[in-house]
């Protein structure tokens, strides 16, 4: 079996691929990231992850698996973004404050043979009350400009989340456990004597 090809720019889908023993080559497409009209946070997220890697395919063939990966934050029924600027940051990290968010992570891996699997991780993640001259100091880093929600839960933020009911690599990017099962269905074996 052909390495696997990560459709994604994400640093952190890497580390965790590379943690479970996973080869793959990575390949970022650039998706147009937008919600359509009365699109549920799953549906949304699921959307993207495959959407991802159909692109991959589309690009590079169908000569090995693609796997493409989306994780959206919700608050309040509202999805929360990667910021547009620092001020943006500093308003999500003011309404995560002492708030409990979901946190929906989609993963789908498209088969040599055309075959669709896809699972969707929802983790539920409660923070701390964060001080504001925290918040402001926190918006100035480059750390949230690239994540949803604006904060990193392997970063500096993780001091402010209380309770995590889910899936900690959910909320990192890349819902391991998921992945896992896909990657077995899809014949993508690991490289070490983890099997």
């Amino acid at each position: 079996m052909s390495k696997l090809l990560l459709v994604s720019g994400s640093p952190r889908r890497r580390e965790l691929l590379t943690m479970i023993a996973i080869p793959f080559d990575v390949f970022n497409a650039d998706i147009e990231e937008v919600r359509q009209p009365g699109e549920s946070p799953g549906a949304y997220a699921g959307r993207l992850a495959r959407e991802k890697a159909l692109a991959g395919i589309a690009r590079l063939g169908k000569s090995r698996p693609a796997l493409g990966a989306d994780t959206i934050v919700v608050l309040d029924g509202d999805i929360l973004e990667k910021p547009q600027d620092r001020a943006d940051a500093r308003t999500m990290l003011a309404r995560l404050s002492g708030a409990t968010h979901q946190v929906y992570s989609a993963v789908c891996v498209v088969c040599t043979n055309g075959e669709i699997l896809e699972a969707l991780n929802v983790s539920q993640v409660t923070m701390g009350v964060i001080p504001e001259s925290w918040i402001d100091a926190y918006a100035q880093m480059d750390e949230p400009m690239d994540k949803a929600g604006a904060y990193a839960i392997q970063g500096v933020a993780a001091q402010w989340v209380a309770h995590i009911e889910g899936s900690y690599s959910g909320v990192m990017g890349l819902p391991v456990y998921e992945t896992g099962e896909l990657l077995r269905q899809a014949g993508v074996k690991a490289s070490s004597p983890a099997v």
